[in-house]
């Protein structure tokens, strides 16, 4: 019977949205995490009778179809690019992406990686990199007897020192936008990588134009939305219970139809 491959499909389906909402969740306080959102589309359908076929030989029409689906697909996992809250760390390496853009990252590999977090600290040669030891690019370098440090909401690193309290530039913290942000590839660790979808990387500074600002000394929250998140899993659950209750009435449906044929 349709109905028993149709509702496995749905229950299919809202397992996924479950796993999806479950991961939102769990990274509600990681820092620059987006969103996910299952995306769902019908499965094809058998065209039992067609919209305007002729029923008479006076040429009269019928004004809609008889078509069978056979359930539900997923078809995407897209990500939420939305701002996150900011929240203060008063830590001088910890910085915040205010609009568009993201820190650009050089995996050990060699290839480039994008993220928005914004944890940075110091490794043993005083470069900036993230918790992972990645360095951040461009390379910015600290001396070791620098006594402050400044970020600009326009990326610019100053730094003073017990010798020189006139504020010295050592670099610049620079973004990168996609066309299309939501087309990245996500390989954890708060990271994502270019892909076709993505567009290539256009690299710009802080605070110009079609890109966000720094914030010094404050983390970018994950997007997620609890109540929201928790509403969304009440409707995935009933949709998962509807489709199970489905199941069994076709099943009852069968066994029915079963008694009948033996009797």
């Amino acid at each position: 019977m349709r109905a028993l491959y149709s509702a496995a499909t749905g229950m299919m389906a809202q397992e996924l949205n479950v796993q999806v909402i479950s991961n939102n969740i769990a990274n509600m306080r990681t820092t620059g995490y987006k969103r996910q959102q299952a995306h769902f589309q019908d499965l094809l359908y058998q065209t039992m009778r067609r919209a305007g076929a002729t029923t008479s030989a006076q040429g009269t029409q019928t004004p809609s179809a008889i078509e069978i689906g056979s359930g539900v697909k997923a078809v995407s996992t897209a990500r939420a690019m939305t701002q996150g809250n900011l929240t203060p760390t008063e830590r001088d390496f910890d910085v915040a992406i205010r609009g568009e853009g993201f820190f650009q990252i050089r995996l050990p590999d060699g290839r480039a990686a994008f993220s928005r977090d914004g944890g940075f600290d110091l490794d043993a040669q005083g470069r900036l990199v993230t918790k992972d030891g990645y360095q951040v690019e461009p390379g910015i370098e600290i001396p070791q007897n620098v006594q402050n440090v400044s970020i600009s909401a326009s990326g610019v690193v100053e730094i003073t020192t017990a010798d020189n309290a006139q504020p010295q530039e050592v670099g610049r913290i620079q973004l990168t936008r996609f066309v299309n942000k939501s087309g990245l590839e996500s390989i954890g660790d708060n990271l994502f990588l270019q892909t076709a979808a993505s567009g290539d990387p256009v690299q710009g500074n802080p605070n110009e134009e079609g890109y966000g600002s720094l914030q010094q000394g404050y983390l970018e929250e994950g997007n997620v939305n609890a109540v929201t998140e928790i509403s969304s899993l009440i409707a995935a659950q009933r949709a998962y219970e509807m489709n199970s209750r489905v199941i069994s009435a076709a099943d009852q449906m069968l066994q029915a139809a079963s008694q009948m044929f033996r009797g």
